[in-house]
């Protein structure tokens, strides 16, 4: 099973990602491990607090470079889930051509959809230098910009599962694994 994990800020693509994979037995790859690991190895590449944000300054073909390399990695022939990536329609359009390359094909893109007054109150008392009220709400201008075209490319493809992200952990996790059962 190969999937990708797709939602705004605070949606919990990060919580349901973690969930899935443990559930599946699948491994998780990540744009934030894969900008900690980039920013360990090259010391001009600065990671902090903001990796979140930085995810998105990386080019989609240095990420697409990235996700590729750990999509090599034997762990992953056997499926995976993808979260944090694509950020646009282009990046969604350079993963399929990647997973043509590699004989591999993508499942479902899986949709965590929730409210942006959800989305903001999320975000709000994690006290993290990208977490300021003015960048939660630019980030969800920017969500909505990049993601709707996202959904619609992923719709047309027969590939978009929508789940309703405003429930708890669990319910979420219960409702994806229920779809993606009945799902063709």
């Amino acid at each position: 099973m190969r999937l990708v994990i797709v939602g705004g800020s605070g949606a919990g693509k990060s919580t349901q990602a973690q969930r899935l994979c443990r559930h599946f037995e699948l491994p998780l790859i990540s744009t934030s491990e894969i900008v900690q690991e980039v920013s360990k190895s090259h010391s001009d590449f600065n990671y902090s607090a903001l990796s979140l944000s930085v995810t998105r300054i990386i080019p989609e073909q240095m990420m697409i470079e990235f996700i590729h390399t750990k999509l090599l990695e034997s762990v992953a022939n056997t499926g995976w889930i993808l979260e944090g990536y694509p950020h646009t329609v282009f990046g969604a359009e350079q993963l399929d051509i990647l997973l043509e390359k590699l004989g591999q094909k993508l499942d479902w893109a899986i949709y965590l959809q929730v409210p942006e007054a959800v989305m903001v109150s999320r975000r709000e008392g994690r006290f993290l230098p990208d977490d300021q009220p003015e960048i939660v709400q630019r980030r969800v201008e920017l969500f909505y910009d990049r993601t709707i075209p996202i959904l619609e490319y992923y719709d047309r493809r027969r590939r978009l599962l929508t789940i309703n992200g405003d429930q708890s952990p669990e319910l979420v996790q219960q409702n994806i694994i229920n779809l993606l059962s009945t799902a063709n």
